[in-house]
């Protein structure tokens, strides 16, 4: 891991083209210089981080609602996890250029649909309009990533010990406390490493946005990971696109490290209370 990390960092200070990869030269911190004072760079990061914080947000929030729904099925929650599974356990191409028919703006059946409950009079593009480009992106990540985030959900909600929900119904306490003195608590450490691992793949998603738009329209769908692509490999600027890279290194490294703190910090308090 070390040697492609430390390749990367020295090649994001070099002039290196993709056609001559071992003829860069050191050129300082002018990649860096050259991102931070390019407005299509802040665009493209502002992009990233929305992209990431609804993502995280909407699958989380989503399969925390399919998990406590599930936990209440207990007798049937084995047959709802199969089924709940399936769009992560799909490959991710197939997702997309499945996704990509169903946004079509002639043939798709969201636009039949849209036209036919009369939500819309025409045909809308939803993925070559910057406007509906990004939300159409989102919802097709919340529903690939949501199952994974009900599954392990659901199996900390299953470890929440039964006497404690009895305890707190014979105390007639409101169903909204219970979740958020009861289970909340419980599930907490569970969470935080759920979001954690959410949050690293949002920043580094390249697949199912490539297929769908390739960053487009207008740059409205250009993330990190697709801007380090489209620089180092379409326009053979290796040094500028490992600059990127290492920004979107530097990004998740910053998530882990606040993760980490926060959960010592937990455990010291927690340590302190006991």
């Amino acid at each position: 891991m070390a040697y492609p990390l430390f390749e990367g960092l020295r090649l994001s200070f070099t002039d290196t083209n993709l056609l001559n990869p071992r003829g860069g030269e050191y050129v300082g911190t002018e990649n860096y210089s050259e991102l931070f004072s390019d407005p299509a760079f802040w665009r493209t990061l502002r992009i990233t981080l929305i992209y990431t914080i609804v993502s995280v947000v909407g699958a989380i929030g989503v399969g925390l609602l399919a998990a406590l729904g599930m936990n209440r099925l207990t007798g049937r929650s084995r047959l709802l996890r199969g089924l709940v599974i399936i769009p992560w356990a799909a490959p991710m191409i197939p997702v997309a250029l499945i996704s990509a028919w169903i946004f079509d703006n002639q043939y798709g059946v969201l636009n039949w649909f849209v036209t036919k409950v009369g939500i819309s009079d025409g045909y809308v593009q939803w993925l070559d309009n910057e406007h509906t480009a990004l939300p159409s992106i989102l919802a097709v990540t919340i529903w690939r990533v949501f199952p994974f985030s009900a599954v392990i959900l659901l199996a900390a909600l299953q470890g929440v010990s039964a006497d404690l929900y009895e305890a707190a119904r014979i105390d007639g306490t409101s169903r909204m406390n219970v979740f958020k003195h009861i289970t909340l608590p419980a599930i907490r450490p569970t969470l935080g490493v759920l979001t954690l691992f959410v949050t690293i793949w949002s920043l580094r998603r390249f697949d199912l946005i490539w297929v769908l738009t390739e960053g487009g329209p207008l740059g409205s769908t250009n993330t990190l990971v697709i801007d380090l692509y489209k620089t180092a490999f379409r326009n053979s600027h290796l040094g500028l696109g490992s600059a990127i890279g290492v920004v979107g290194f530097a990004i998740s490294t910053s998530v882990t490290a606040v993760y980490f703190l926060l959960a010592a910090r937990r455990a010291r308090a927690t340590g302190a209370n006991a």
